[in-house]
């Protein structure tokens, strides 16, 4: 029998999502209907996916009983009252990432979550993808032998030169490491384990940004947030890890993540797709050769996640990609913030067990 899904937000995101499950997850999800602040977008999501039904509003989603899980796609600084709404209306709910916008929004809804009985899951799912899953596999079984320290970096220019809606990247609950940040930290859990302690330096390069897309050319917009984030990670384990997110790079020449062993290296794809090319160095051969992957979805398979969170609803387990994992990650880069701020260590008190392998 199918998990029902319920959608609220049917922005750039949406799209994928609606393709994969009623496409490669149609055997076991199946949305219920959809809803958007904007009734074109809506509109246009239904009639794109077999004329789905429109919700007048997300209250009118929750409450209709046949709703199980509530697919939040909604922009970043809207998560939490979203996502709340939903638990309070005794929903499950799956999350866009971040959970929240701040360590205490997060905390709510972790608690919020626990008090009504219901599981709070979300992105990234990208983790789940035969590239990451085939880099833990080896980093599990002694290819690099013992991790000792690895290397993230994601960096761009910016959104404003190609995003239709650049602006709330640069709004309350964007900026790089609330926006692409969770995909680099929850590899990195993934692969390594729990962060027990962070520090980090954080900048704004310039107080404003010049739309240059369409539909909104000309547009200034004003920074609220730190454009580059620079941060050091300890684990559990005794690994340590660096991590930058940046809108103020204009181009790199730099591996996306890099995991480093007492007896080899590990080049992980690209933690924004769910496959891409594993190169593993091991000092008998001198170079990094391609490995091949070892796990299933390659393709891009947003709504991985959810649909793992849909099978934990039936086997009675925790998801995946269930709240304790992206509640640590959100403490992880709030903590860089926090610490630029007060210009010290901040202890991450979250201790996630790394989710099941696929």
């Amino acid at each position: 029998m199918r998990t029902k899904i319920g959608i609220v937000g049917c922005g750039d995101i949406s799209g994928i999502y609606l393709t994969n499950i009623t496409g490669m997850f149609k055997d076991t999800l199946e949305i219920v209907g959809v809803c958007d602040l904007k009734e074109e977008k809506a509109k246009k999501a239904s009639e794109g996916h077999g004329n789905l039904r429109i919700f007048k509003d997300m209250h009118e989603l929750f409450a209709d009983p046949s709703v199980e899980i509530v697919l939040n796609l909604t922009r970043p600084y809207e998560h939490f009252d979203v996502t709340m709404a939903a638990i309070n209306a005794g929903k499950h709910v799956y999350s866009e990432k971040p959970l929240g916008a701040t360590l205490e929004e997060g905390r709510k809804l972790r608690d919020a979550a626990a008090k009504q009985g219901v599981h709070l899951a979300g992105a990234p799912d990208t983790f789940l993808g035969a590239g990451i899953q085939t880099c833990r596999k080896l980093i599990d079984d002694g290819y690099i032998g013992t991790p000792v320290a690895a290397t993230a970096l994601w960096a761009s220019p910016g959104h404003e030169s190609w995003h239709p809606d650049p602006a709330f990247y640069y709004q309350f609950g964007g900026g790089p490491m609330l926006d692409m940040g969770p995909y680099y930290v929850t590899a990195l859990v993934s692969l390594l384990g729990a962060v027990t302690r962070v520090c980090g330096m954080a900048q704004t390069s310039r107080p404003t940004r010049l739309i240059t897309s369409q539909p909104h050319n000309g547009t200034i917009v004003k920074v609220e947030t730190p454009t580059h984030i620079a941060g050091q990670m300890q684990f559990a384990g005794g690994v340590t890890a660096s991590v930058i997110t940046s809108y103020d790079v204009q181009a790199h020449n730099l591996p996306k993540i890099e995991v480093h062993g007492t007896h080899g290296s590990i080049s992980v794809p690209d933690p924004n797709t769910f496959g891409g090319d594993v190169r593993l160095y091991r000092p008998e051969k001198k170079e990094f050769l391609e490995f091949p992957l070892t796990f299933n979805y390659p393709e891009n398979s947003r709504g991985l996640g959810l649909n793992d969170m849909a099978a934990a609803l039936k086997e009675n387990r925790s998801p995946r990609a269930g709240i304790d994992l992206i509640f640590h990650v959100l403490e992880v880069m709030t903590g860089f913030l926090r610490s630029s701020e007060e210009k010290t260590f901040v202890n991450i008190e979250s201790h996630p067990q790394r989710p099941a392998e696929m």
